[in-house]
């Protein structure tokens, strides 16, 4: 079935209507925020597909991130006669998403709009808030949403990449013949996004910890761990890239200079994002898939395993990383970000595929295993000294001395994303 997640396990609670693909989640748009997409031309006929069990699989997904800013993509093309909730079932659908799931929600690009969405534009515009109206962004094709978000990171279905390209020939005639490209330009010196570790290492003095991330971290450590929703919330776009053009060009940045703590925050989360090969490498992947069959109290021995497969450079910056985020998760009583919704943040800027995308079912073990490295951090990184188990070496920065003045207890209750990550 096109678009059927081949590691999705039939045990999953909603493996009825997940198995058509119709939602996805991709990484994160140029302001920090998760992307989820929903597809149309993935909507199996109507007598295929009960359409209230599809309404609780879509709550079921977005509880797992409506606590976090996030962006939604609606493919429209694909919707026909056949497969099309009627307008009570659509009515329905809009009350049942109340404030929890709208408020977040920043962004919603409806692309290849047509005349039935209009339609229903003009019926539900008595129920729809001015604000929300104005988070609503119609694209006429793939061009225009391009302009809003890296395309390359959304998971579009072959039916509607055919479509776009067929309505660019009707409206464009053939298309034009194609260009040649000029050869990319060697990063500068100083460049610090999109470029690897190693490079960063080698224009660094050998320093481990790319100056971005130390710049980054250093700043949220004195003036940001207390902020709530640390990570989750995002920032203005032109902002941060501006952020990382200075980077880039090995200008002084001061945050203090944007008014807003969350610029820092998804800077950070960019520099992650755009690495060549994620930190925990492509290596690790299928790997880290398999702790949700590990034992549970057998699980942080693994992720002790893992990473001792990581390259040694990695392991560094990862640990650094890690040290700072458990430091975050220590004064969860006021920034309402314990282990599990940072692991929510950063699964996918930590790890994915060297083809394609993450599924949904995989960000249950990604999450997981970012969710253990940064709650039993110590552990992970730190432990007792064994025959046969990775010393790390003395060059490899640890993050500093952890905030441990802030009780667990009276800590906030575990985020809708706990409860399914935990898998026994």
């Amino acid at each position: 079935m096109a678009g059927q997640d081949p590691a999705l396990s039939t045990s999953h609670p909603f493996y009825d209507v997940a198995r058509h693909g119709i939602l996805q989640v991709a990484g994160d748009d140029r302001c920090g925020r998760l992307i989820v997409t929903f597809s149309c031309c993935r909507m199996p006929p109507s007598h295929e597909l009960n359409h209230q069990r599809l309404l609780e699989y879509l709550k079921f997904t977005l509880d797992q991130y409506v606590e976090n800013d996030y962006s939604l993509v609606y493919f429209h093309h694909g919707l026909h006669g056949g497969n099309k909730p009627s307008l009570g079932w659509l009515q329905s659908a809009y009350k049942e998403f109340d404030r929890k799931y709208r408020k977040n929600l920043k962004a919603l690009y409806v692309v290849h709009p047509t005349s039935f969405i209009k339609v229903l534009w003009k019926l539900f515009k008595p129920l729809i808030s001015h604000k929300f109206g104005k988070k609503v962004t119609y694209c006429s094709s793939l061009r225009e949403l391009r302009e809003h978000l890296q395309c390359d990171q959304l998971p579009i279905p072959q039916e509607v990449l055919r479509y776009d390209e067929k309505l660019r020939d009707l409206h464009s005639g053939l298309p034009p013949p194609a260009t040649k490209k000029p050869p990319p330009r060697p990063p500068l010196p100083t460049q610090q996004f999109g470029v690897s570790l190693q490079y960063l290492r080698d224009k660094n003095q050998g320093a481990l910890i790319p100056p971005v991330l130390r710049l980054t971290v250093t700043y949220l450590r004195e003036k940001g761990l207390r902020t709530e929703g640390l990570f989750r919330r995002s920032a203005n776009a032109q902002i941060v890239r501006q952020v990382q053009r200075l980077c880039d060009q090995g200008k002084p940045v001061n945050f203090d200079d944007y008014g807003d703590i969350h610029v820092a925050a998804v800077v950070l989360k960019t520099f992650l994002r755009e690495l060549p090969q994620p930190l925990l490498t492509f290596a690790a992947y299928e790997q880290i898939l398999g702790i949700t069959s590990v034992e549970s109290s057998l699980r942080v021995t693994r992720c002790r395993q893992i990473l001792q497969s990581l390259p040694e450079h990695n392991h560094a910056v990862l640990r650094y990383l890690m040290g700072f985020l458990h430091e975050v998760s220590r004064e969860s009583l006021y920034n309402k970000m314990n282990s599990s919704n940072l692991a929510c943040v950063f699964g996918l800027n930590l790890i994915w595929p060297s083809q394609g995308l993450s599924s949904l079912s995989a960000l249950v073990p990604l999450n997981l295993f970012t969710e253990l490295l940064i709650e039993y951090y110590d552990k992970v990184f730190n432990p007792p000294e064994a025959p046969g188990e990775r010393t790390p070496g003395p060059t490899e920065a640890r993050a500093g001395p952890l905030s441990r003045q802030c009780a667990r207890v009276g800590a906030p209750p575990a985020s809708p994303c706990v409860s399914r990550l935990r898998v026994p």
